[in-house]
């Protein structure tokens, strides 16, 4: 097992930069528990550009010669930008001799383009990973990928993980509140997350009938349970537009729900999302920070609780860095999505 600090080196992405601090900060107390010590870890310093052609230079400002390397960048918007520079990135520090390189990334884009369900379309997803596999990264950490096949698309290993003990850890301390706690999964795909999460939660459990209608339009229809009177809690991976969580919401609600609360690991938010979300059908939105909110959530700030996912990752790269199980951070959890 090699607890050896020097050895261990985390980067950060522009997206990225206050995930992968509260990352070392979750290494620098871990290490210094099992020490007995006061440890020092600090994310690595490198330098990232753009030139005025849009171009992208990565500078690394320290030795990775025979490290391992970590490097922390969610590709969510701008998608294309972000995976560039994970890419520029893993290629800076392949030529600056890394012994190991490994790509965190908290949300990975491009996950809902993951099979072909019409004529002429391509699979996107895959088309990422065989990026990110010819740019000769080692491994991969991800977390709530939309679907869990798109860890086979990857011909390296993939860490996939649960964000459900960070949203386990919430709700439970505040599970006083919540009264008559139905468990409500938006779409048929996340039902075996919505009964994990009602097990470890003690609550009830329904199911939304949902159709999509395009990329943007989904049609929800009918409620397989009871929600009347219940405190309803919808967990899913992502809010990407809102409309799934928002037709759910006021589903819920017309069929007697005492109030809402969405739950969502990526909180995307992408174009009318922020307007939709401001529905009075949902009364609170809790998310991670796999994604940068910023001011553009500031509509919703007064219902919106941001959760963060540093100590679940950065306990993953530890236990990657020293050889030690993965599967020691599944156990308890809600699983993924499938």
């Amino acid at each position: 097992m090699n607890n050896d600090l020097s050895q261990l080196k985390v980067f950060a992405g522009r997206t990225s930069q206050y995930l992968a601090d509260r990352i070392c900060s979750h290494i620098e107390r871990d290490l210094g528990r099992q020490q007995d010590k006061q440890a020092s870890f600090k994310a690595g310093q490198s330098r990232i550009e753009t030139f005025p052609d849009g171009e992208v230079l990565v500078k690394l400002e320290e030795d990775v010669r025979g490290r391992d390397c970590f490097v922390v960048l969610s590709t969510c918007a701008p998608v294309n930008d972000n995976i560039m520079e994970l890419l520029i990135y893993v290629d800076c520090l392949r030529r600056a001799s890394a012994k190991r390189i490994t790509a965190v990334i908290p949300y990975f884009g491009y996950a809902r383009q993951d099979r072909k369900d019409e004529g002429r379309v391509p699979i996107t997803a895959k088309l990422v990973a065989n990026l990110l596999t010819a740019a000769r990264i080692d491994r991969v950490l991800a977390l709530d990928l939309h679907a869990a096949q798109i860890q086979g698309f990857f011909d390296i290993p993939v860490d996939h993980l649960s964000a459900t003990p960070v949203f386990h850890k919430h709700f439970a301390a505040k599970r006083a509140e919540l009264t008559d706690l139905c468990l409500v999964s938006p779409d048929v795909g996340n039902v075996k997350v919505a009964e994990s999460f009602a097990n470890l939660l003690q609550g009830e459990l329904a199911i939304i009938n949902k159709r999509r209608k395009s990329g943007s339009e989904v049609e929800t229809s009918h409620i397989i349970g009871n929600v009347k009177g219940k405190t309803v809690l919808m967990f899913d991976d992502m809010i990407a537009t809102g409309g799934t969580v928002v037709q759910a919401a006021e589903l819920v609600m017309q069929q007697g729900a005492k109030r809402v609360i969405a739950a969502a690991t990526h909180g995307v938010m992408a174009g009318k999302a922020i307007e939709k979300l401001m529905s009075p059908a949902i009364s609170e939105i809790v998310v991670t920070n796999t994604v940068p909110l910023g001011p553009r959530v500031d509509p919703i700030r007064h219902k919106l609780t941001e959760l963060c996912v540093g100590d679940l990752l950065g306990e993953a790269i530890h236990r990657i860095h020293c050889n030690l199980s993965i599967s020691a951070l599944f156990r308890g959890t809600a699983g993924v999505k499938r």
